[in-house]
């Protein structure tokens, strides 16, 4: 029940925020290329940061000290994600592009940052917290620098795969990781720190709002129907993450096995909230702001963020009856 309700909240908060988007949308009280406006200051304000404070704050010496492995876990964890979703986007769309690209993004990220840190810190509190956002450091790595890339439009890609690398969520995450191991962020003026830990709260709420605007400009039902989507619902928010998972604990063995190394079974629950939430609104974020199509990932939106008010709690209770109750 605990797991539910702490599941509940944030998906309330969701709706809530997609609902108003929708309905001011609807309505015409929001102009005509509000979403693209939106989606610019996602990309150019709020998602840099998000990026840059989270590094300035976690990405230190003795935290990349204390967490190494959990972090090298992780990153073999989001190479095999990203591998697979390679691998599986053909089927979903024949042609290259960033349709194509939507359904990479979609099948090797969740939405491990909205969704997966207030269920972590309901659950577990900020100590706990603080362990996760270290281990999705590789992951929020590949979203800003690949994970941007596969959906830009190929109209956006004429300056070569360097610039679609150097964007700006990506740039303000490498100042941030700079900033954090070297020590200076002692240094920036108060006002400067409290701007962006004020800028970086609205990722979430303006990306819903985004998410309530996409969907108005298309027809509701139709998007209901998009079987496609239903399928990577289903491996995002069940198959992918068991795989993951299961790929973690065998290298975990391995290493106990192979070099005496003692890796708690911490690890395993810090991959399944990076690893089962819903589809992130990324998939609506990008596109709209690159001038691609936004209504596959408004539709893996809507979808997925329903479905796993269901599958997070009962997976979460199975591996507490496998592996123990984490973080105690």
């Amino acid at each position: 029940m605990t797991t539910f309700i702490a599941t509940l909240t944030p998906m309330l908060t969701l709706f809530a925020c997609i609902a108003l988007g929708f309905i001011l949308s609807k309505c015409r009280i929001l102009p005509e290329g509000s979403g693209k406006v939106m989606a610019k200051m996602e990309t150019w304000i709020f998602c840099p940061a998000l990026n840059f404070t989270t590094m300035a704050y976690f990405c230190t010496v003795d935290s990349i000290g204390e967490h190494f492995i959990n972090i090298i876990l992780s990153s073999f964890g989001v190479l095999l994600a990203v591998g697979i979703s390679i691998f599986l986007a053909r089927y979903f769309v024949k042609e290259k592009g960033a349709e194509r690209g939507v359904y990479h993004y979609a099948l090797a990220f969740a939405n491990s940052g909205y969704m997966g840190d207030p269920i972590v810190l309901a659950l577990f509190g900020e100590v706990a917290l603080s362990y996760y956002k270290l281990y999705c450091l590789p992951i929020q790595l590949m979203i800003y620098s690949w994970g941007i890339s596969v959906m830009t439009p190929s109209t956006e890609k004429k300056g070569g795969s360097w610039r679609r690398l150097l964007n700006a969520p990506t740039i303000a995450m490498l100042l941030g990781m700079a900033v954090g191991l070297s020590g200076v962020g002692k240094y920036i003026p108060g006002f400067l720190t409290n701007s962006l830990d004020t800028l970086k709260v609205c990722m979430g709420p303006v990306a819903m709002l985004l998410a309530g605007v996409t969907i108005a400009k298309y027809d509701f039902l139709s998007m209901l129907k998009n079987k496609k989507v239903y399928i990577a619902t289903a491996l995002r928010l069940t198959l992918l993450p068991a795989i993951i998972v299961s790929f973690t604990l065998g290298l975990k063995t391995l290493a106990n096995a192979a070099f005496g190394l003692e890796i708690g079974n911490d690890v395993l629950f810090l991959t399944f909230f990076a690893t089962a939430p819903a589809l992130g609104l990324n998939t609506v974020i990008f596109p709209e702001a690159f001038g691609g199509n936004p209504e596959t990932g408004a539709s893996m939106a809507m979808i997925s963020h329903t479905l796993c008010v269901i599958t997070i709690p009962l997976i979460y209770a199975l591996m507490v009856a496998l592996f123990g109750v984490p973080f105690q």
